[in-house]
C-alpha cells in the first residue's frame, strides 16, 4: 500500500470506530443469554454498575483500534504491519461485543470516544517512530495493564451478569495472548517512568469513562 492508501484506511478505521458500523468475526461469548435478555432481570442498581464498566471497557478498545491504526502507519516492516492488523481483528470484536453489552443494558457508549481516540492514536505514532523493539515492548505493556484492568472489572461485576463476565473474561485471554506474541516478537521492557505514565494516562481515561 502506498503511503497515500494506509492514510486513507486509518481515517477509514476511525470512522468505522467511532460511528459503531463494524461487526465481531467471533461470536460474543455471552452466555447463557445473548440476545440480552439477562439484563432486563439484573436490579437496577448492579445494571448501572455494569454498563460503567463495560463502557470503560469499549473506550479501552476504541483506543485499541487507535493506536494499532497508528503502529501500523508509523512502520515500513511489513512483518510488524501484519502483526499489529493481526491483534486490531481481535480488539475489533470486542469493540463489537462491549457495544453490543452496552445497548443490551440501555446505556451508551462514551461521549469522549473521539478525544480518546484521536489522543492514543497521537501515542501510537510515537511509540510506532522509535523503532520495531520499543513499539512491540510498548504494544505489550499496553496489553498487560488492559489485562490487569479486566481483572478488576471481574471481581466487580456483579455475580449475576454472566454475559458481561463472559465477554470480559474471553477479553482477558486475548490482550494475555497479544502481549505474549509482542514479547516473543521482540518487544523489549518500558523502562519504569514510562510505565508509570502510561498507569496515570489509564486512570484518567477509565475514570472519566466510567460516568461520560
Amino acid at each position: 500500500m502506498s503511503r497515500v492508501d494506509q492514510a486513507l484506511a486509518c481515517a477509514d478505521n476511525a470512522l468505522r470506530t467511532l460511528s459503531g458500523t463494524y461487526t465481531a468475526a467471533r461470536s460474543c461469548p455471552a452466555v447463557p443469554a445473548p440476545d440480552g435478555s439477562d439484563a432486563d432481570a439484573l436490579p437496577a442498581e448492579q445494571r448501572r454498575l455494569s454498563a460503567a464498566l463495560m463502557r470503560v471497557n469499549h473506550v479501552g478498545e476504541v483506543c485499541a483500534q487507535a493506536l494499532y491504526s497508528a503502529q501500523g502507519l508509523a512502520t515500513e516492516d511489513q512483518r510488524l504491519k501484519q502483526h499489529f492488523d493481526a491483534a486490531a481483528r481481535d480488539e475489533f470484536d470486542h469493540l463489537a461485543w462491549t457495544r453490543q453489552r452496552l445497548q443490551q443494558l440501555g446505556d451508551r457508549p462514551s461521549l469522549l470516544n473521539p478525544l480518546w481516540y484521536a489522543g492514543a492514536f497521537g501515542i501510537g505514532l510515537l511509540a510506532g517512530r522509535l523503532g520495531q523493539r520499543i513499539s512491540l515492548g510498548f504494544l505489550a505493556e499496553t496489553e498487560q495493564q488492559v489485562g490487569q484492568h479486566l481483572q478488576s472489572h471481574l471481581q466487580r461485576l456483579p455475580e449475576a451478569d454472566k454475559a458481561s463476565r463472559a465477554i470480559v473474561r474471553q477479553m482477558l485471554d486475548d490482550e494475555a495472548r497479544h502481549a505474549a506474541d509482542a514479547r516473543q516478537a521482540g518487544g523489549v521492557e518500558l523502562p519504569a517512568p514510562v510505565k508509570l505514565a502510561m498507569r496515570l494516562a489509564a486512570k484518567v481515561m477509565t475514570r472519566t469513562a466510567h460516568h461520560v
